[in-house]
C-alpha cells in the first residue's frame, strides 16, 4: 500500500538548483565546450520533467510560461550539440571501417562533418547573443520559482502525475516497438527520460526498488540516445534511397549505420518490455500493491 502521508524529496530546491547551475555554467564571453553544452542540456531536461510533474498544481498560464522558457533553452542549444556528435560518430565509424572510408574521401558532406572547427575562446556574435538570451531566460525562470510558494504541494497529486508519465511511456514504447521509426523511437526516449528524472523525487517510497529502476531506465535512455544520434547523422548527410547520386560506398555506410542502430534497439526492447509491457501498471513496477490516490 502507498502510505497516506507521503514524504518526498523537496522539489523547489532541486528545480531552482538545476536552473541556477545551468545559468552559472554559461558565460557570454566564452564559447561553451562539449561538456558544458551536454551538462546544460541535461539540466534543462531535468527541469522540464520536474515542471511536468507539477502540472496539475500550476495554473495553465504559469505551466506554459515556465515549460516554454526551459524548452527554448534546449532548442537554442540543439545545434551546438549536434555538430560535435556528428563528428564523434563519423570518427568512430571511420576507425571501425577504414576500408570503406577510404572510398569516401571525396564526399563533401562527410568531410565537412569530420572537420573540427577550432573554436575561439570568445564566441561569435550570433552565439554570444544566444548565450545572453539563454542566461536571461534562466535568470527570469529562477526568479519566478524562487518567489513561488511550494510548501503546500499535494504529494498524492505528484504521484498521480508520475503515473500519467508512466502511462505515456508505456504507450510510446508500444508504438515504437510496433512501428520502430526514428520519430517514434525518439519520442519513446524523451518520455522515458521524463519518467526517469521524475522518479528522483520518489526514492524515499521504495529506495532500493526505485534506484534499481532508475538504473534500468537510464540504460534504456542511453541506448535510445545513441540510436537517435545515428538518425540525426543520417539526416545531416541528407541521405535518400533510392537516389542515382548515391555511390555504393555511401549506401554501404548507411547500411552499417542501420546495423549500429539495430544493436542499440536490441539492448532496449527486452529491458523495456519488463517495465512497460502491455497491461503493466506503475504500482507493480514501484513495488506497491495498490496506488492510493
Amino acid at each position: 500500500m502507498v502510505p497516506d502521508y507521503l514524504k518526498l524529496k523537496e522539489i523547489k530546491p532541486a528545480l531552482c538548483g538545476y536552473i541556477r547551475e545551468a545559468q552559472f555554467k554559461l558565460d557570454p564571453d566564452e564559447t561553451p565546450d562539449d561538456i558544458v553544452v551536454h551538462d546544460v542540456r541535461v539540466l534543462m531536461k531535468k527541469s522540464r520533467a520536474t515542471v511536468r510533474l507539477l502540472k496539475s498544481q500550476l495554473d495553465e498560464e504559469s505551466f506554459n510560461r515556465e515549460y516554454s522558457a526551459l524548452r527554448e533553452v534546449g532548442r537554442i542549444m540543439r545545434s551546438w550539440r549536434e555538430t560535435s556528435v556528428h563528428r564523434k560518430l563519423l570518427k568512430y565509424l571511420k576507425k571501425k571501417y577504414p576500408a570503406l572510408f577510404s572510398n569516401l574521401t571525396d564526399n563533401v558532406k562527410i568531410n565537412m562533418l569530420l572537420t573540427k572547427h577550432i573554436s575561439e575562446k570568445a564566441p561569435s556574435p550570433e552565439m554570444k547573443k544566444d548565450i545572453e538570451n539563454i542566461i536571461g531566460l534562466l535568470h527570469k525562470s529562477d526568479y519566478r520559482w524562487r518567489f513561488r510558494s511550494m510548501s503546500s504541494l499535494d504529494p498524492h497529486l505528484l504521484l498521480k502525475e508520475l503515473e500519467i508519465t508512466f502511462n505515456s511511456v508505456a504507450g510510446s514504447y508500444l508504438k515504437a516497438r510496433n512501428y520502430p521509426k526514428s520519430v517514434n523511437v525518439h519520442e519513446f526516449r524523451k518520455i522515458t527520460k521524463d519518467f526517469l528524472y521524475q522518479l528522483y523525487y520518489f526514492r524515499s517510497l521504495k529506495p532500493k526498488v526505485i534506484k534499481d529502476l532508475e538504473k534500468r531506465l537510464d540504460n534504456i535512455a542511453q541506448n535510445l540516445g545513441k540510436y537517435n544520434d545515428h538518425s540525426v547523422l543520417i539526416r545531416a548527410l541528407d541521405y535518400k534511397y533510392p537516389s542515382a547520386e548515391n555511390s555504393s560506398a555511401v549506401d554501404e555506410l548507411m547500411v552499417l549505420i542501420k546495423k549500429e542502430q539495430d544493436s542499440y534497439l536490441m539492448r532496449v526492447w527486452p529491458a523495456a518490455f519488463k517495465i512497460f509491457r502491455p497491461g503493466q501498471r506503475m504500482p507493480n513496477v514501484l513495488g506497491f500493491k495498490v496506488l492510493a490516490i
